[in-house]
């Protein structure tokens, strides 16, 4: 279930929130072999099942740019905006990766709003935190403090 935002004021006032967690997404190595074929990064923990094995994770790993760009999947699970005339993504303040996410593993995200600014051009800037969850680890595949612009209809 998604929190909705349907203007400035509503933004600025969800500073802090939780916004719950996202469905599970399973990451198969399809996944992970057309990302490194649209980046072309095809290092061998990331492609190459059988050598990844004897590697140090055990298995193929995704990609951390990969796990990081499911925040785009995520946030629209997460949040919802009515009456939104544009929103732009604007980047990310601060990225990690504690853990390595294994082909076959099983992520979701998790939302909180960290900070929102109203913009002198009527908008407003938020940075949610995005916290990609391993199903069974203590830690994370990824945090992102992701930063969007958001302009609603008067």
């Amino acid at each position: 279930m998604s929190t909705t935002f349907d203007s400035v004021e509503a933004v600025l006032a969800a500073v802090g929130q939780e916004l719950g967690a996202t469905d599970w997404l399973t990451i198969t190595q399809q996944r992970i072999d057309l990302f490194a074929e649209a980046t072309g990064d095809h290092q061998w923990i990331h492609v190459d099942p059988v050598r990844a094995a004897a590697g140090p994770f055990g298995a193929c790993i995704a990609h951390g740019y990969l796990t990081q760009s499911l925040a785009g999947e995520f946030l629209p699970q997460l949040l919802r905006y009515e009456r939104l005339a544009m929103g732009v993504n604007y980047g990310c303040d601060r990225v990690r990766f504690p853990a390595p996410v294994r082909v076959g593993s099983r992520i979701r995200g998790r939302g909180q709003v960290l900070a929102a600014e109203a913009l002198k051009s009527g908008g407003v800037q938020v940075m949610v935190r995005v916290t990609v969850e391993i199903e069974g680890s203590d830690k994370p595949g990824c945090v992102v403090d992701t930063i969007s612009r958001l302009h609603f209809e008067q």
